[in-house]
């Protein structure tokens, strides 16, 4: 095992432009940690890999990576909002799923912002080493890698989860303190969300019916195509994350600082989840996600809504 990500013994290296480059992993690497081939950063031999879907168990049973388990995000978060499911039901998925804090979890989904959603969510609770496959499952078909078929893997379950629980609850904030941090003069909410969905011309979401964004809030970007399940502004052509200067170059526009106290929101998580996770991934200090977003904060009477629908 090395520390340098150069140094590579059977896959593509690791990204030189991340802090956290052991956590995005590429599908040349994770094929070949399946194939039993020596790698660079190899996981431990009781490493977990789980696809994340939303009622995607069919899709699954037919086509997965060799040796995934399966997560929906039915099971980590729950209607009317959207929000995370209580801290002691995301507690027994992980220890069924047999995940400690010292777990290695590499996630991958079809929709990378499910498994997105899952890994900001697994940082929380405060498992350590938490990897995502760069482009999803998509890039792994694109690069002819091999795909099974048939019923997920079962991981033994865990007793305990090694730590309390959760380690990170900086990570996640709720709409309480997402109104103290926009009067913070080094806070910041961060929508992620479309153009469209920002000026309020779309709400973005057949089950929202409010239009606007939330006064204050910087635009972090998301799609350029107003689809909410889209972060093409985040990502090469093959889905794949673009490099972080572009990133921090975008956000740098747009008035998002690394040293300013900040949470990303979108429509109910998922989007805003893969921004925290790649922030994450650059080692930025101040994040967090404010779980409810545009669909909680909208729900409320008392709270104020700009709709700029006259900009361009």
């Amino acid at each position: 095992m090395t520390s340098d990500p150069q140094h590579n013994l059977a896959a593509p290296a690791f990204r030189q432009d991340l802090v956290r480059w052991r956590q995005l992993v590429t599908p040349a690497w994770l094929a070949a940690v399946l194939a039993g081939e020596p790698v660079a950063e190899a996981p431990p031999p009781d490493w977990r890999l789980f696809e994340v879907g939303c009622d995607g168990a069919a899709p699954f049973e037919q086509a997965h990576i060799p040796g995934a388990g399966y997560i929906d995000t039915n099971q980590l978060e729950q209607a009317p909002l959207w929000n995370k499911v209580c801290d002691q039901a995301l507690l027994r998925l992980l220890l069924a799923c047999g995940i400690r804090d010292d777990s290695t979890v590499v996630l991958y989904g079809r929709n990378n912002l499910a498994a997105a959603r899952a890994a900001h969510l697994m940082l929380y609770a405060g498992v350590r080493d938490v990897r995502l496959l760069d482009g999803g499952y998509a890039l792994w078909q694109a690069g002819g890698h091999p795909s099974v078929a048939g019923a997920p893997r079962r991981y033994p379950g865990v007793a305990r989860f090694g730590v309390p629980f959760p380690a990170r609850p900086d990570y996640l904030i709720g709409i309480t303190q997402a109104r103290a941090l926009l009067q913070q003069p080094d806070g910041a909410l961060v929508s992620i969300r479309t153009w469209n969905e920002f000026i309020g011309k779309i709400s973005g979401y057949s089950y929202i019916a409010a239009r606007g964004d939330i006064p204050g809030a910087l635009w972090g970007r998301a799609g350029n195509d107003d689809d909410v399940n889209s972060m093409s502004d985040f990502h090469r052509p093959d889905g794949s994350m673009k490099p972080a200067s572009e990133i921090c170059r975008q956000w740098r526009a747009a008035g998002i600082d690394r040293q300013r106290r900040m949470a990303f929101y979108c429509g109910t998580g998922w989007r805003a989840s893969l921004a925290f996770f790649y922030a994450w991934l650059m080692d930025w200090p101040h994040i967090s996600v404010y779980d409810g977003g545009w669909c909680e904060w909208s729900g409320d009477p008392a709270n104020a809504v700009v709709c700029r629908t006259g900009t361009s």
